[in-house]
């Protein structure tokens, strides 16, 4: 009976072992596949964030070389309007003292 009894198992055995190692291989497979999509996904997402950040970096970058750019540019007007000011200073300045000159060469040639 002993024999009886393990011959079934052992059949059974034997029938459920193939079984068992498709069902597992499959089930593992599709679980490596998900784990391999979700895993690509994610390093494109990574990817995405870098490039991101690397843009959003050379944005600020270019805006620090506007910014000191207009800086030089303005210091550049604020020199000339300088130059601009004493200029017309001067231009006053020797109009006024034509003007004099006139005067008072006009006054000394009309008693002479």
């Amino acid at each position: 009976m002993n024999n009886n009894t393990q011959n079934p198992i052992i059949q059974l055995k034997e029938e459920l072992i193939p079984l068992i190692k498709t069902v597992v291989q499959d089930e593992v497979k599709t679980n490596i596949e998900e784990f391999m999509r979700q895993s690509e996904l994610r390093a494109k997402e990574l990817s995405l964030i870098e490039r991101i950040i690397r843009v959003e970096e050379e944005l600020k970058s270019l805006k620090e070389v506007e910014k000191a750019r207009f800086e030089a540019i303005e210091s550049r007007f604020e020199s000339m309007e300088k130059r601009f000011t004493s200029l017309q200073w001067f231009i006053g300045i020797g109009f006024a003292i034509i003007s004099i000159l006139i005067a008072v060469f006009g006054l000394f040639i009309g008693k002479v």
